[in-house]
């Protein structure tokens, strides 16, 4: 029974990447997500630049949108597509 699960699993294609190999599917997500990131950030950003203390929310959006911006560049990068065996 191991032997017919181990040839299953050479059997079974590679996983494909999300965008496939469509540059301007990524382009276009990847660009829109740093966008929203930089309009999430602008926010905050505002009410601090009036001098008001940071609350816990403002953090919270500050955070939030430096990881939207960067799942933009991972989307762009496409670190996954790009390995070798």
């Amino acid at each position: 029974m191991s032997k017919a699960l181990e040839q299953g699993k050479e059997a079974a294609p590679p996983p494909k990447p999300l965008f496939g190999r469509c540059w301007s599917c990524r382009i276009l997500s990847g660009s829109a997500l740093m966008g929203a990131g930089v309009w999430i950030y602008l926010g905050p950003r505002r009410i601090l630049s009036r001098g008001h203390a940071p609350s816990a929310w403002n953090i919270f959006q500050l955070s939030f949108a430096a990881s939207v911006f960067c799942w933009g560049v991972v989307i762009l990068a496409d670190p996954v597509g790009k390995q070798k065996k």
